[in-house]
């Protein structure tokens, strides 16, 4: 099958987003924010709708980086299980950070329906499909721990998930029903033009290419100007340059890739995910899949690291969607696409305090576009002044990895690993066993 090609699907069903200008001269706020994503524009609209005076920098344009190019999907907590979040932090501070990012979607579809945000919102939930009956399992404990805290999240059966999915590849799963999916360039564009209509300003190309600290205040010179303010948000995630380099080397940023196929015809569109929910399975090498308003297929996986993915990159993705959906055998893609996603050691995202004035929220571990709004809301309530203590999730000390330098080998040669033990867990001589 030919690759088409490299094109991302958002960029060409996005509606345009508002008009921004380069900063140029010198000006000065109350709060800056760098970064004009999911994280920093949330954390610029709540800043707003409280009365700051608050501006953003953008090295690029609107959602260049992750927030216009993941999958789409809102999913509610992080990577770990609400009952290892409470013994990492102890019984209170885990139970609030449990109601903290179990709360996400809430937040993401609250904003879409506050601000009247197009960006194709669907909330019919969230399917983990088992790759395995050993992930299976796993997935069991999952759903008692949410379900013992009133979550709506339930068990299914191989049965259940073929009808949801469409698909007979897995051994069952669980569906969260706080979840759902967004066009995720349209949504960030929202957010953008939701901070201009609330008094904020965003200035784009306009990279920060030195960040100091004078009596009080920080100074932030881009290639054109300079902003002042006593208050700054780093809200840059798996794009963090050099100017944080300390931030940097806190995360490593991973590749993720996409696929999207033509419109799937009506005869097969009525068994694909009929009831619109997005899926993220259990494999390693996890695969996202949904569908798009217009019924294409997207499905994504770990990425390649070369700067333009090549041709057997995108075959492998063709030939994942075929796994999954034989079905599709003979319908055309249409798209692909990629972005970076910034991993944690302990797989959780970080929210920082490293001086006076200064705060950072990132490390999204895939999960980024509930987790990275809630924590741009929790940014700026610490700017306006609640307690540390108070804000129902951890600040906790810049911790940079060490050889962070050698990230990105390990990084390439963990994807290889974790790829070949997929490999071997579908073989049928050596069983199916995998992680959830």
């Amino acid at each position: 099958m030919p690759v088409v090609p490299l094109q991302s699907l958002w960029s060409v069903t996005a509606p345009a987003g508002p008009a921004c200008e380069a900063l140029a001269g010198a000006w000065g706020a109350q709060a800056a924010v760098i970064g004009a994503g999911y994280t920093g524009l949330s954390a610029a609209l709540h800043l707003a709708q409280a009365g700051r005076e608050v501006v953003v920098l953008e090295a690029a344009d609107i959602g260049a980086g992750a927030s216009g190019s993941n999958g789409g999907q809102v999913i509610p907590g992080v990577k770990h299980d609400p009952d290892t979040l409470e013994q990492m932090f102890g019984a209170d501070a885990g139970a609030r950070a449990v109601a903290t990012v179990a709360a996400g979607p809430d937040l993401v579809f609250e904003l879409i329906a506050r601000h009247g945000l197009r960006c194709d919102a669907v909330r019919t939930g969230w399917i983990q499909p088992a790759a395995s009956e050993a992930a299976l399992l796993q997935l069991a404990a999952r759903v008692e721990q949410w379900r013992r805290r009133g979550a709506a999240v339930e068990l299914l059966s191989r049965e259940q998930v073929q009808r949801l999915t469409g698909s007979g590849r897995y051994c069952g799963g669980l569906l969260d029903r706080r979840g759902g999916t967004v066009q995720p360039l349209s949504y960030v564009r929202g957010l953008a033009e939701a901070v201009g209509r609330c008094g904020g300003r965003i200035f784009t190309r306009s990279p920060a290419l030195k960040l100091t600290r004078t009596a009080g205040t920080w100074s932030i010179e881009t290639p054109r100007g300079s902003l002042t303010a006593p208050l700054v948000i780093i809200a840059t995630n798996a794009y963090t340059g050099a100017v944080t380099d300390e931030l940097r080397r806190t995360v490593v940023a991973v590749p993720s890739f996409q696929v999207a196929t033509a419109p799937i015809p009506a005869t097969l569109r009525q068994a694909i995910l009929p009831e619109g929910q997005a899926a993220s399975d259990t494999r390693r090498l996890l695969r996202y899949f949904r569908l798009d308003a217009s019924g294409r297929l997207v499905m994504g996986s770990r990425g390649t690291f070369a700067p333009v993915p090549g041709a057997r990159a995108v075959r492998q993705h063709y030939r994942a969607v075929h796994e999954i959906y034989p079905q599709l055998e003979g319908v055309a893609f249409e798209y692909h696409w990629g972005g970076l996603v910034a991993m944690t050691r302990d797989h959780l995202p970080h929210l920082h305090e490293p001086a006076p004035g200064l705060l950072a929220g990132l490390g999204y571990n895939g999960r980024g576009v509930a987790m990275a709004t809630v924590m741009g809301r929790l940014l700026a309530l610490r700017a306006l002044g609640t307690p540390a203590a108070e804000l129902g999730f951890p600040v906790t000390p810049l911790r940079p990895m060490p050889l962070h330098a050698l990230s990105g080998i390990g990084a390439r040669a963990t994807i290889q690993y974790l790829r070949l033990a997929d490999a071997l867990a579908r073989s049928p001589t050596l069983g199916s066993r995998g992680p959830a």
